[in-house]
């Protein structure tokens, strides 16, 4: 016992007088300087963000999916879903990103079905859908993994972050899209990780494949940069203040 802690002192001892000869200077790394990037100021957009809403002007940025106008309802800063006219989807298409974007549920009143409770979501690529729902204290009754926050039928939220119906709410997401093989086999799974509300509820989720209702999701090739897509469902759900950076 004695001659093994003897032994581990002096490889420990040898370790240390390696560290000090190393010059401070051998381990500065000089080979990127990172990119000036100003935070936004006041709920403003970082320097280097893309704005896809701010107000009704940047709609020419969205279309419905048979590429027609946006017939949602855009009002100063804030966009409103008309039930029954389709998703919108960026006329952009993206890949990594860090997206913010801020919502609100209507009136629960408004909604009287179950699937209609502030229904909507946002589906990265179009495909792999972070759900939006009024999910206030549980008091819209729905399986968790598909309440507000939800990797829809696939990862419930660490938490419940949700606020009362008609309060803004955000989610702030880093979006990692999946990587194929040269055979179109998937190499790696998208992955996500999502602030609500300033609360980490999806921590680097490994997306098992693209939103399905029913039956289980599988990947399929697809192209390293779809559009970004907000889903209509019924539901008069609003939205504010959206941009993305390219990650």
């Amino acid at each position: 016992m004695l001659r093994l802690a003897c032994l581990t002192f002096l490889v420990l001892y040898s370790a240390g007088l390696s560290a000090q000869q190393v010059k401070p200077e051998a381990t500065e790394d000089w080979s990127y300087k990172p990119p000036l990037v100003m935070p936004g100021k006041k709920g403003r957009p970082p320097s280097d963000a893309i704005v896809l809403f701010s107000g009704q002007k940047d709609l020419d940025q969205w279309e419905h999916p048979d590429s027609s106008a946006v017939k949602w309802k855009a009002k100063g800063r804030t966009l409103t879903i008309v039930p029954k006219t389709k998703d919108i989807r960026t006329k952009r298409a993206f890949g990594n990103m860090q997206l913010h974007i801020e919502w609100k549920t209507p009136d629960p009143k408004e909604d009287k079905g179950r699937n209609d409770a502030g229904n909507s979501g946002v589906l990265f690529m179009g495909l792999y859908e972070l759900q939006i729902y009024e999910s206030y204290q549980y008091a819209t009754r729905i399986y968790y993994n598909g309440q507000a926050g939800s990797i829809y039928k696939q990862y419930a939220p660490r938490v419940n972050a949700c606020l009362p119906p008609e309060s803004w709410q955000v989610f702030d997401v880093v979006f990692e899209a999946p990587v194929f093989n040269p055979d179109q086999t998937l190499k790696t799974p998208a992955c996500i990780t999502v602030f609500h509300n300033g609360v980490l509820i999806l921590h680097h989720v490994a997306i098992k494949g693209p939103m399905v209702y029913a039956g289980y999701p599988q990947y399929t090739y697809h192209a390293n940069k779809l559009p970004l897509v907000l889903q209509e469902h019924n539901s008069r759900v609003s939205f504010r203040n959206i941009w993305v950076r390219e990650l």
